[in-house]
Parts: C-alpha cells; structure tokens; sequence
C-alpha cells in the first residue's frame, strides 16, 4: 500500500513537473505574440510589407538580457513560425520553440532587456534553420533589417541577405546586425509545448500536432498582415 501511495505521489509530482514545463513554453509563445503584434500596429514603423510578405520564416525572441550566459553575454529564448508547403507559401505554421546565444548580444543590449525579431528570406534559410543550429554570419548571410511601412526595401542591398534582423528596446525599433549569434530549435522546449518529442519539420508541417491556442495572436498578426501587402 506504502509503495502504491509513493508511487502515486512520483507520477502527480512528475505531472505537475511537465506541466510547469509547458506553461512556461506557453507563456513564451504569447510574449512572442504581443512582441509581434505591437510591432505592427506602430504607426509609420515597424517591417515593411513587401519584406515580410515574401519571408519564409519569422523568429521573435522577447526580452533577452544581458548577462544571461557568462561576462557580457547573453541568452535568449522564443519562437519560430515558418510558411507552410514544401515552397513555404502557406499558411503560418505551430510554433517552433527556438534558442539563441551571442556575446554580441550584450552588446546592443546595455542592460536593457531586448526584444528580437529576425526574418528568414529564401526556402534555403528556411531549410537550414529547421535542421541545424546556425551562426549568423558564417551559415547564413544576416544584415539590418528595413524599417518603415513605406520603405523601398527590395531596392536595399539588404535584401541579398538570407535573413534580416531587427530589435526593440526602450520603444525604439529597428534594423540591427546580428552577426555572430547563434540560432537553434530548441528540441526541449518543443517536447514541453507539444507535449511529446517532435521535430521542428513535424510541428511546420502540423504533423502530430495542434495549434497551441497561444500562438492564435502571432499567427493572426503575420497572416493578417501578409494578406494586407499582397492585396496591395
């Protein structure tokens, strides 16, 4: 009887572990949401149309602190949403928890916590990003993001990069290089949201998965606004 009561206390101690898990991974995907949207809705602001309707992958790292990893670096956790379809024409995909790190970081940052938002531009970035951990930079070509919903931004030099960086912090929003950081899905996060071991390939292609009710506001914002550029 003793052994039945321990056993049971193990596996309500182990439920209430993974679901601590998850609700951490859940609130990670709202911020990202609210990151998002407050992006968009910035007047005369923001990530031009014509940029993010033709990107693959959009990645959002709310709040990243200095001095998160070691002396001046920094550590930071979020998500991706990529296009679904073997073109990556479709629709906004469940979300794919991410991890990134960068000494760099600590340097944009100054001790101010720092949203991150950075765009995937071509099927090969894309790819990449869903398969390995990547140093930008080095794996793929990373430049500052055009800001301005009128910006000409297919005209811009920085349009030949594979991704496009931005950051917010204290209110101010804009282009950023992120060369040197390093991005990577974040295969434990993923298993605590989902709530099962999947892929990031499985979770874009909503294989085994569901939508988390979580990423309903980043998935509407990007969908939402991908659909008012390409009715332009």
């Amino acid at each position: 009887m003793k052994h039945q009561i321990k056993i049971g206390l193990f596996l309500l101690s182990l439920t209430a572990l993974l679901s601590a898990a998850g609700d951490k991974e859940k609130d990670r995907v709202k911020e990202a949401g609210n990151v998002m949207k407050e992006i968009m809705a910035a007047p005369d602001k923001g990530i031009p149309g014509s940029v993010l309707d033709g990107t693959k992958c959009v990645i959002v790292l709310p709040s990243v602190k200095k001095g998160a990893v070691g002396v001046g670096g920094s550590y930071g956790r979020g998500v991706m949403t990529c296009r679904q379809g073997e073109d990556f024409k479709g629709p906004w995909s469940p979300p794919v928890m991410m991890a990134s790190s960068s000494a760099s970081f600590g340097l944009q940052l100054g001790g101010q916590a720092t949203d991150f938002v950075i765009l995937v531009l071509n099927d090969s970035g894309a790819r990449q990003m869903l398969h390995n951990k990547l140093k930008l930079g080095a794996d793929a070509s990373v430049a500052a993001g055009p800001v301005g919903r009128t910006s000409e931004a297919s005209t811009n030099a920085s349009m030949k990069a594979q991704m496009l960086s931005y950051s917010r912090s204290r209110g101010v929003f804009g282009g950023v290089s992120l060369s040197g950081a390093t991005l990577r899905p974040d295969g434990d996060a993923n298993e605590n949201l989902y709530g099962t071991k999947v892929t990031p390939d499985q979770i874009v292609k909503a294989e085994g998965v569901t939508m988390p009710e979580e990423a309903k506001l980043l998935v509407d914002t990007l969908t939402t606004a991908t659909t008012k550029s390409a009715n332009k």
